[in-house]
């Protein structure tokens, strides 16, 4: 699958819902907090390469996904992505363990899902501010970022790691 997403930096994420919903967004999922945790080998292997490989949890729910390399676009962040749902985390960790992957970064979030159309819409509450990621085909991204008052120039295509590194901050 091909995930084709951007950032919005949100100076108020409850009337940036708000606004959501009055323009007929309907919620998936309530605010939840997710641990996430990136693996690779000890040489960094999948960092050099701008791969990832993430380990999250969301609640009593745990998903591992692949992104590979970014594709080129100059506003969107464009790469392949596949992900399941582990049933056992544990067994998981010791699985990657084995084959030699560490944790290499991890980071927290709380999360409110929403949809518009065909645009699943995030609203991230994280160390370094709030977030909502725009997820879609790239002009449903646009239409909508616009009709919430964001211009293109508004749009952020890197992701949580480069930002929470550009931030100084430790997570």
């Amino acid at each position: 699958m091909i995930e084709i997403e951007v950032k919005l930096k949100l100076p108020d994420p409850k009337a940036f819902r708000e606004a959501l919903l009055r323009l007929g967004a309907r919620p998936e999922k309530e605010r939840h907090a997710e641990d996430n945790t990136l693996y690779d080998w000890r040489g960094g292997d999948l960092r050099q390469t701008r791969r990832a490989l993430r380990l999250r949890l969301a609640g009593a729910k745990a998903f591992l996904t692949f992104k590979g390399r970014p594709q080129k676009s100059r506003r969107f962040k464009v790469r392949e992505e596949f992900e399941t749902e582990v049933k056992n985390e544990k067994h998981l960790r010791k699985i990657l363990k084995e084959l030699g992957l560490v944790p290499a970064f991890r980071y927290h979030k709380f999360r409110t899902v929403l949809r518009k159309g065909a645009v699943k819409i995030c609203i991230d509450e994280t160390a370094i501010g709030n977030f909502a990621e725009l997820e879609g085909e790239r002009s449903d991204i646009v239409r909508l970022a616009k009709s919430l008052g964001f211009s293109p120039a508004d749009m952020i295509k890197r992701d949580y790691v480069e930002l929470i590194q550009e931030a100084g901050k430790t997570v």
